[in-house]
């Protein structure tokens, strides 16, 4: 699918934990796509005097609350990646939040020609069409060995991965897959084919790095 003229093609950026999908967003932003990451839209709406972290703390309790008043998202993640119910009244917070954050976020884009919600997960879309979805894939081992340079260790790696969907389930969602198995060249090669399958014309490589 290429962009309709006229306006920006709307896509939806995710994979799987340690697949890369910040890489890929790092590049589309060098080259000019206006990029939207909800990772970073939900620590925004946690943070420290803000209703969402307000609903956090009486869902939770203390516990997952660091001393300098901002959540402790490394002990909330060791809860709620073992639980499926506790992750899921954790999203029943965080979603709507991030959600609303995005659309805002989106909407004020002025004349880029990708507008890209990179989401760990795909859901209900903020995007006012039909968006593209893409896929960052790589094998589950080089996955695994990312999270543990994160210093991540198995039982933690473990628990983050078996909550999300398995790599053919990935697959499955994909409109467009972006292989992020390779180096990092091989990785700004992948994401050039997709800026032409979505833009029809090459990208601006080298603008912005």
């Amino acid at each position: 699918m290429v962009q309709d003229k006229g306006r920006p093609q709307e896509v939806v950026l995710t994979g799987g934990i340690g697949s890369g999908k910040s890489s890929v967003g790092r590049i589309l932003r060098q080259w000019g796509a206006h990029v939207v990451d909800a990772d970073a839209l939900a620590r925004e709406v946690v943070s420290p005097g803000t209703a969402g972290q307000a609903q956090v703390l009486a869902e939770f309790g203390p516990g997952v609350l660091s001393a300098d008043g901002s959540l402790n998202r490394a002990a909330l993640a060791d809860r709620v990646f073992v639980d499926a119910d506790q992750l899921s009244r954790l999203e029943r917070i965080i979603h709507p939040l991030v959600h609303r954050a995005a659309a805002e976020r989106l909407a004020l884009n002025t004349g880029a020609p990708l507008l890209v919600y990179e989401v760990p997960l795909p859901g209900r879309s903020p995007f006012l069409h039909e968006p593209v979805v893409v896929v960052v894939d790589a094998p589950d081992e080089i996955r695994r060995e990312r999270l543990r340079m994160r210093g991540l260790v198995e039982a933690q790696i473990e628990a983050r991965m078996t909550s999300q969907p398995s790599r053919d389930e990935w697959l499955a969602m994909a409109d467009r897959v972006v292989d992020n198995g390779g180096r990092l060249e091989d990785l700004r090669a992948n994401v050039a084919r997709l800026w032409r399958e979505l833009i029809g014309e090459e990208p601006p490589v080298g603008v912005g790095g």
